[in-house]
C-alpha cells in the first residue's frame, strides 16, 4: 500500500466507497465568474465520488459573501475565515486546522491570494493541492501587482494547475510550471440554472407586439454583465453604443456589475450624447433574469479565460458580439455562434451590433447555434466528470 499525502493509504482511498473530500478556497471580493464557476462545479459533481466543501476569507465586517449562501443552498458545507487586512498570513493556521478537522484530501484554490495562502496550508497539512487560474490582470496598484506575481510564481509548487483555457495554459508555462503539472479541463456553465429561451424573451415579445413595418423602431436593449475592471475595456462598448444611439434614440445600454473602474466608466458615459440611454445598475443577485431582457450581449475585453457570462448568454439564446481574443474565440466562431471583430476595431464591431439588433433572422440563427454549442461542449456536467477523474488521479500519485 502506498501512503498518500493526506495520511490515508491508496487502498483505503481508492477501494472504499468514501468520496474524495475537496475543499475549495477563495479570497472572494464579490459574486463573479470564479465564484459562479465553483458553484457550477460543486453542483455537478457526483457526490458519491467527490464531496465538495468551501472556505472563503472574510476580510471586513460588512463583507457580503453571497457565495457561501449559494454554496450552502446546494446542501454543502461552507466556512468563513476572518482576515484582518488584505493579506493576513495568520489565516493559514486556521486553514490548516480546518483541513484536518474536515479530513480534506485535496485543497483547490482560486486566485493569486488563495494560491499563496492555500499552497502553504496544504503543504503544512500534507495534502494534495490544485490551482485553477481564472485569468491574469496587470493593475495600477504596485503592491497588489507584487502579490499577483508571488501568486503566479507559487503555482509551480502545486501538485496540479488546471487553467480554464488553452491561452491560460500558455500563460502558466511562462511562470515555469512543469508541463507534467499542467492539465486542461475546458470551462463549463451550469445548465441546470439556465432557462433556455430560443429565440430570446426580448425578441419574442417584440415579434408578438410589432405591427408590420414598425419592428425597427421598437426598443432594443444591449447588455453587459461582469466586473467593471480595466481588462473589460468598457470605454469601447460606450463608444460603439454612442455611435449607434445617435440614429436610434430608442435603444438602451445596461451594465450589471461593479468593480474598481466603475466610477471612471460612469464619468466617461456621462460625457456622451447618449448618456441618458445608459444605465449602470451595479451588482445584481439575479443576473440571469436580466439576460432574458437583452437583445444583444456585448463584450470588448482585452483579456479573458473562457467568459462565463458569455456562455450564459449563449445558452439563454441571447446573441453575442465581441472582440476576437483568446478564450472568446473558443466559444464564438464568427458568423456561426456569434460575431467577432479584431481587438480595437470598433467600426466592424458596430456593424456586428447593428446586424444582431435589427436582423432577427440572423440573430435567431446565431443564437440557436450558440446554445447548441454550449450544451454540447461547455456543460458543467462534462467539466465535473473530468474534474472527478482528475482528483482521483492526483491521489493515486505519491
Amino acid at each position: 500500500m502506498i501512503p498518500l499525502a493526506s495520511g490515508k493509504t491508496e487502498s483505503v482511498q481508492l477501494m472504499s466507497n468514501t468520496p474524495i473530500n475537496v475543499l475549495h478556497f477563495i479570497c472572494s471580493t464579490g459574486f463573479y465568474g470564479a465564484e459562479k464557476w465553483i458553484l457550477a462545479l460543486a453542483n455537478n459533481l457526483d457526490r458519491s465520488e467527490v464531496n465538495s466543501e468551501l472556505v472563503v476569507t472574510k476580510e471586513w465586517a460588512t463583507h457580503d459573501l453571497r457565495l457561501t449562501e449559494e454554496f450552502r443552498s446546494l446542501g454543502l458545507e461552507a466556512h468563513e475565515l476572518p482576515m484582518k487586512g488584505r493579506f493576513d498570513v495568520r489565516v493559514i493556521a486556521d486553514l490548516v486546522k480546518l483541513i484536518k478537522e474536515r479530513n480534506i484530501d485535496v485543497l483547490h484554490s482560486h486566485g493569486y491570494k488563495s494560491d499563496i495562502l492555500g499552497l502553504i496550508a496544504a503543504k503544512i497539512a500534507k495534502i494534495k493541492c490544485v490551482s485553477t487560474p481564472h485569468g491574469f490582470e496587470k493593475l495600477d496598484d504596485w503592491k497588489l501587482n507584487q502579490f499577483i506575481k508571488v501568486g503566479c510564481w507559487s503555482m509551480k509548487y502545486f501538485d496540479s494547475v488546471v487553467p480554464l483555457s488553452i491561452e491560460l495554459c500558455n500563460d502558466v508555462r511562462k511562470f515555469n510550471v512543469p508541463e507534467n503539472k499542467i492539465s486542461y479541463i475546458r470551462n463549463g456553465v451550469d445548465l441546470t440554472a439556465i432557462d433556455f429561451r430560443l429565440p430570446s424573451e426580448a425578441r419574442q415579445k417584440r415579434a408578438e407586439t410589432a405591427t408590420p413595418g414598425a419592428s425597427a423602431a421598437l426598443p432594443r436593449t444591449i447588455g453587459f454583465i461582469g466586473q467593471l475592471i480595466g481588462r473589460k475595456n468598457v470605454p469601447d462598448i460606450l463608444d460603439v453604443f454612442d455611435s449607434i444611439a445617435s440614429d436610434h434614440p430608442e435603444i438602451r445600454l445596461v451594465f450589471l456589475g461593479d468593480g474598481n473602474a466603475r466610477a471612471d466608466c460612469e464619468e466617461y458615459a456621462g460625457k456622451l450624447a447618449s448618456s441618458g440611454q445608459i444605465e449602470f445598475l451595479g451588482f445584481n443577485n439575479t443576473p440571469l433574469e436580466y439576460l432574458t431582457t437583452f437583445d444583444l450581449f456585448v463584450m470588448t475585453s482585452t483579456l479573458e479565460g473562457i467568459p462565463r457570462c458569455l456562455m450564459e448568454s449563449m445558452a439563454m439564446g441571447v446573441p453575442v458580439a465581441a472582440y476576437d481574443i483568446p478564450g472568446v474565440d473558443q466559444l464564438i466562431e464568427s458568423g456561426k455562434t456569434g460575431l467577432l471583430a479584431q481587438l480595437g476595431d470598433k467600426e466592424t464591431l458596430e456593424g456586428h451590433w447593428r446586424e444582431l439588433l435589427w436582423n432577427d433572422e440572423s440573430a435567431d440563427r446565431i443564437s440557436q447555434a450558440a446554445a447548441d454549442l454550449v450544451n454540447e461542449k461547455f456543460s458543467a456536467h462534462r467539466m465535473a466528470t473530468e474534474y472527478s477523474a482528475h482528483y482521483s488521479d492526483m491521489l493515486k500519485k505519491t
